[in-house]
């Protein structure tokens, strides 16, 4: 591994971890946002993230094209509740039960982040609810989750991140899907 992909790496983290905190601050998780993604600083994440490092996307999608599989992968999504990974059990009853609101917020906070991050200036208030809707058909995630996320981002690219990422209105959002 390049030295310098180590720090590139680092520092991305760290602009990562940054917006989340600042993101989960306005929406009124401090501490979802201060102890997000911990694990990637650990020696299986970090260093295969590092190895794989581009820049402009999660390093994890590079090792996945060359090995098959990401270690770090593997470990992280087991160890973060605001991934949906966590939560979906193929053995289950009810494969994708109702992510706890703390989680599904810091997981919006976490996307908005990585938007951010790998987007850099090409970012727009649209970008989120775009990658969305490209994403929501992959994944297994409880229906009344998909759209707690899909109408915030759908009211972030009508308001912006000011309006949208804020404990009053995320709250409601969550509870209008939610407890309906």
């Amino acid at each position: 591994m390049k030295i310098s992909k180590f720090f590139k790496h680092f520092n991305t983290v760290l602009k990562h971890k940054w917006y989340v905190f600042i993101y989960s601050c306005k929406a009124g998780i401090p501490f979802r946002g201060l102890v997000h993604d911990l694990s990637k600083f650990s020696p299986t994440e970090f260093f295969e993230s590092a190895k794989y490092f581009q820049g402009d996307r999660s390093p994890i999608a590079e090792a996945k094209k060359v090995n098959g599989y990401s270690k770090a992968w593997l470990h992280h999504k087991g160890r973060n509740k605001h991934h949906w990974q966590y939560w979906y059990d193929v053995t289950a009853e009810d494969s994708t039960p109702v992510i706890p609101y703390k989680y599904t917020v810091e997981m919006i906070c976490d996307s908005l982040a990585a938007g951010k991050v790998y987007q850099k200036k090409s970012w727009n208030k649209s970008h989120q609810i775009e990658f969305w809707r490209k994403e929501k058909n992959r994944i297994h995630i409880n229906k009344k989750i998909e759209n707690v996320i899909t109408e915030t981002y759908e009211m972030l690219e009508k308001e912006g991140i000011n309006k949208t990422i804020t404990k009053k209105n995320l709250k409601e959002i969550y509870n209008r899907n939610v407890n309906c």
